[in-house]
This record gives structure tokens, C-alpha cells and sequence, in this order.
């Protein structure tokens, strides 16, 4: 799962991150209002946290841009900036909820986690689909009740697919949601084909039905 940070205080960025790639999240940050309207312009992600008091500009004008793009990224407002105002503004602009600082770590993890629940799996914390069953609090794939070992790139490629079922996905957008800025350094996605490859042949050998489609010269489908 991959999460933009926008946040000016750099100290507090770098524990962030710190914590949250201690739970198995992909993270990238933005130091200022420029600087993160040049990523959600960019890039999608499943969560993005946001400062409403940033270097060039208002954190709620960035709210209202990807709520002007139709963006269907989460957003958790995390502002000292406790007064209500602020609040009730950027819920109604779209955000999905707000956390005032000084917070804990643990909570603001929570919250991430809830939040990606809610809009990508009902709110719930197994997902199971036919013999496959994943929980995510404990991160575990299941098939039939064996349990189903894979590396981290290929377990948030499955939770992408199935958050994505019955749409196409390019290798492109593969390829960003699993290497974010990087992926513009690779002069192909041949790292994209090896990954969704394995977890082919993983959920193959385990007896899982073939629900991920290759589409010739698109990308990739979850068809269930």
C-alpha cells in the first residue's frame, strides 16, 4: 500500500515514514504545497496524509484540487490546527478523516489501515473470495485453508488487483503503484511481468481458480 506523506516538518516526516515502512507500507513525501501538488498530479495512492499549514500554500486548496480531479485517493488531514473550523472544512472538502498533532504512531497507523478497509474492501478486515482468504491485520493469503507464502511486492499486488477487480490495469500503473517515483527510472516494466508472474504461479500451485488475466498489450484484469 502506498502513502504520500505532505508534510513540512522534516523531522516528523522521517518518523513517519519510519514507523509506517515498519507495517509494511510504501511511502514517498512532499515538503511543500508544490512539491505535493506535482505528486497527486502525478501518481495515485491509497492514503495520502496532509498538513493543512504548508511552505507556498494551503493544505485545503490541495484537498480541493483532487476533489476537482475526481481522485479517489484517502486522505488524513494531520494538522496542529485543532480548531473546528478547519476540521468541518476539510471533511466537507473530502477528506476522510483528520488527526491532530502530537499524535501516536500506533494510531495514526490505525487509522490508515481503517481507512483503506473502508474504501477498497467494506470495511472489512478478511476478504475472501471463493478459497482464497486474506486478512489483513495479520497480512496471512489462505487457499483452502493452506496457508499461501508470498513476498511483499507480490501481497500488495494481490490486494491491488482484487481492490481493483474487473478492471484493467496497465503495467504502468503497476509498475508506479509498486516502485512510486521510481518507476520512471526503468525503461521497462519487465520487473512488473516477474512479479505478477510469480503470484501466478503461486496461486496456481496452491489450487487457486486462474481469476487474474493477462490482457495482451493492456496489462492486467482480476475477473471475478
Amino acid at each position: 500500500m502506498k502513502i504520500l506523506i505532505i508534510e513540512d516538518e522534516t523531522e516528523l516526516a522521517k518518523d513517519i515514514v519510519k514507523y509506517l515502512s515498519s507495517e509494511h507500507y510504501r511511502c514517498e513525501t512532499a515538503g511543500d504545497y508544490h512539491q505535493a501538488m506535482e505528486k497527486i498530479y502525478a501518481y495515485e495512492y491509497d492514503c495520502i496524509l496532509l498538513d493543512l499549514m504548508l511552505p507556498g500554500g494551503d493544505g485545503l486548496t490541495i484537498l480541493d484540487e483532487l476533489k476537482k480531479q475526481n481522485k479517489q485517493d484517502g486522505v488524513i488531514i494531520i494538522s496542529a490546527k485543532n480548531a473546528i473550523e478547519d476540521k468541518v472544512k476539510g471533511l466537507k472538502l473530502g477528506a476522510d478523516d483528520y488527526l491532530a498533532k502530537p499524535f501516536h504512531q500506533a494510531e495514526l497507523a490505525a487509522r490508515i489501515e481503517s481507512l483503506i478497509r473502508r474504501k477498497q474492501f467494506d470495511s472489512s478486515n478478511v476478504i475472501i473470495q471463493n478459497e482464497l482468504t486474506i486478512d489483513i491485520n495479520a497480512k496471512t493469503v489462505m487457499v483452502d485453508d493452506q496457508s499461501l507464502s508470498l513476498t511483499k511486492k507480490e501481497y500488495d499486488l494481490l490486494l491491488f488487483f482484487i481492490g481493483n477487480k474487473n478492471r484493467v490495469l496497465s503495467k504502468g500503473a503497476l509498475a508506479e503503484h509498486l516502485s512510486g517515483d521510481f518507476a520512471d527510472m526503468f525503461d521497462n516494466h519487465s520487473f512488473v511481468y516477474a512479479h505478477v508472474k510469480n503470484l501466478k504461479r503461486k496461486l496456481k500451485e496452491s489450487g487457486y481458480a486462474d481469476y487474474l488475466k493477462t490482457v495482451y498489450g493492456t496489462g492486467y484484469k482480476w475477473e471475478i
